[in-house]
């Protein structure tokens, strides 16, 4: 058995700091080694234990750890978008991950759906708090230790410092994580570790570095054996036209190890890829780059853990985030790989939202957000938005007519049919924003058909015929009156307070102008046809506004919240006449 490197991936929200901090971690990685011994991967980056013994030294005592891993493989690509793309059966080939969080910032909206994500694929984390060097007073040392560098610190930055981190402290507890200072911690089963580091200054990374080291090494060896010998297992990172050699996939090998002349198989939308490895390229150590030259160099065979660039075969269909294993019993391999594609993708529901996704691990990652916000799904598939999608999204109800296209193209072509069949496309690259995007507007889309309908019901009111203002006693009589709840609009029936229909407002007048309607307060002219003054009603008589049953019962059991205390009286009034 061989202990491979672990695999990191590094997580946020946006101008977090992710990008920073790997090209701090990236450049101290390079410019401590030799030159033409360093290992280039593909798609990720090496920094191997003599990094660690070099730039951490006493740091990994300190921290009571002991490194023996040969090194760490950090996926050069920042973000959970990256990072579901890593995704295996039964969860992500990340063996821990980084969540960065800007100490200044604290956690936002894509560090909580990044920390769903994580606890979905059961990933361990540590956080790394981001630019320290921006809490105000912060003065930068030539260290790369946080805890050199702090000590020395004034003694309102160390103040403004902690008072950042107990907040930080506070908002991951709502996640149900107990965390602290890494300073603090001395079993990180029990507590999430909290790292300040900054990526300009480089002050922190010292002991990030160790703590993920030490930490992949202490919990997670056992995960780390391989047998070099078995089958090779990879994700796609991508697929690209490389000069010279045409379509070529850049993967990550994560167990056992692949050569040249394999027979691999890829999942794709439709069926599994069989192809075969043409040629293994790494790249060229950064001494023997040189304009106008190839970067790569080709190799017979690459064990995990690694980066590397394959030119297969047959790479038609290969898309970014698919899963691949080199086989020797094809047939099996395909079965295996449709019946893991089918889990994924398979739904009970005919109802709900049409989901697309770049890869199979961001529908795992999605489905369990979708899942958390409560939101329905029918259909859940890899690669762009087609006319097919729209027309089984046609066939949801109303609010769920919707198709979410999560890093995927939606064609020109695909718009317009969803525009035709009243389907709505929610596109981004964060799913937290076509979910947050969605639930607005479909309440937006409730809270306008509720206005319609509210608009549209008669609204239990009584009215008061006012003394002193009869115009005219019949045909139609027209009389003075008061709204005393609810509200008044023409061709609307009137009933006595024995519930008998008197007649029906033809119209309605506030100082000689006519108007659609007359709310609670006001008092108006109104005509009525088929009342008589004196036989119907009288001055001083209260009257009320007849309420189909039909509305009695939506009052009643939809909207009986919006009725005042005086209209829900007249409503169990207007009741009874149906009674």
């Amino acid at each position: 058995m061989a202990i491979r490197q672990p695999i990191i991936s590094v997580l946020g929200h946006v101008d977090h700091g992710k990008t920073t901090l790997l090209d701090f971690i990236r450049g101290s990685a390079i410019a401590q080694k030799e030159a033409g011994r360093i290992t280039q991967h593909i798609g990720a980056t090496e920094v191997p234990k003599q990094t660690i013994d070099r730039l951490c030294g006493s740091i990994v005592e300190k921290l009571g750890f002991k490194i023996d891993i040969p090194g760490i493989l950090i996926i050069d690509t920042p973000g959970h978008e990256a990072f579901t793309s890593l995704r295996k059966r039964g969860g992500s080939i990340s063996d821990l991950a980084i969540l960065v969080v800007d100490i200044t910032q604290g956690v936002q909206p894509q560090t909580e759906e990044s920390i769903q994500i994580l606890k979905q694929f059961r990933t361990p984390f540590v956080v790394a708090l981001t630019k320290i060097d921006n809490i105000p007073g912060w003065v930068s040392r030539d260290t790369l230790s946080f805890a050199e560098s702090y000590e020395k610190q004034p003694e309102h930055t160390k103040q403004a410092f902690m008072d950042r981190v107990y907040s930080i402290i506070g908002q991951l507890s709502h996640f149900a994580f107990d965390s602290d200072l890494f300073t603090n911690i001395s079993d990180y089963t029990k507590k999430l570790a909290l790292i300040p580091v900054s990526g300009i200054t480089g002050e922190g990374v010292a002991e990030l570095l160790t703590i993920v080291f030490g930490l992949t090494q202490k919990y997670l060896k056992d995960r780390l054996e391989i047998n070099p010998n078995d089958k090779a297992k990879g994700i796609v990172l991508e697929v690209k036209d490389t000069k010279g050699l045409g379509k070529t996939v850049d993967a990550i090998i994560y167990d056992g190890t692949l050569s040249r002349g394999d027979t691999i198989v890829i999942a794709s939308v439709d069926k599994p890829i069989v192809t075969r490895v043409k040629i293994l390229l790494r790249p060229k150590p950064l001494s023997e780059m040189r304009e106008g030259t190839s970067k790569f160099v080709p190799v017979d065979s690459v064990s995990a853990s690694a980066g590397v660039k394959i030119v297969p075969a047959d790479i038609e269909g290969v898309i970014a985030g698919m899963p691949f294993v080199s086989t020797d019993d094809v047939e099996s391999t395909v079965n295996e790989m449709k019946a893991d594609i089918q889990d994924i993708l398979h739904t009970d529901s005919t109802q709900g939202v049409v989901v697309k996704a770049d890869s199979l691990g961001s529908i795992e990652a999605i489905r369990g957000l979708l899942d958390n916000a409560g939101i329905n799904y029918k259909k859940l598939g890899v690669g762009f938005v087609r006319k097919q999608d729209i027309l089984e999204a046609k066939l949801s109800d109303k609010y769920e007519r919707v198709v979410f296209a999560f890093n995927v193209d939606v064609p020109d072509d695909v718009r317009s049919l969803a525009d035709k069949e009243g389907v709505m496309i929610f596109k981004a690259d964060v799913v937290y924003k076509i979910i947050e995007d969605y639930v607005e507007w479909k309440r937006n889309k409730q809270e306008l058909e509720k206005r319609q309908e509210l608009s549209s019901l008669v609204r239990p009111t009584r009215i008061r015929v006012l003394h002193g203002h009869v115009f005219r006693q019949s045909k139609p009589a027209i009389v003075g009156v008061e709204v005393l709840c609810g509200r008044l609009v023409p061709h609307l029936r009137l009933l006595n307070a024995a519930g008998k229909e008197i007649g029906e407002i033809r119209q309605i007048q506030d100082q000689g102008q006519n108007v659609s309607e007359a709310m609670s307060g006001a008092q108006v002219a109104v005509s009525i046809d088929g009342a008589v003054v004196g036989r119907h009603f009288s001055e001083g008589d209260i009257l009320y506004v007849f309420v189909p049953k039909s509305h009695v019962e939506k009052w009643l059991n939809k909207y009986y919240a919006e009725l005042t205390d005086e209209e829900k009286e007249v409503l169990n009034r207007v009741k009874e006449v149906f009674e």
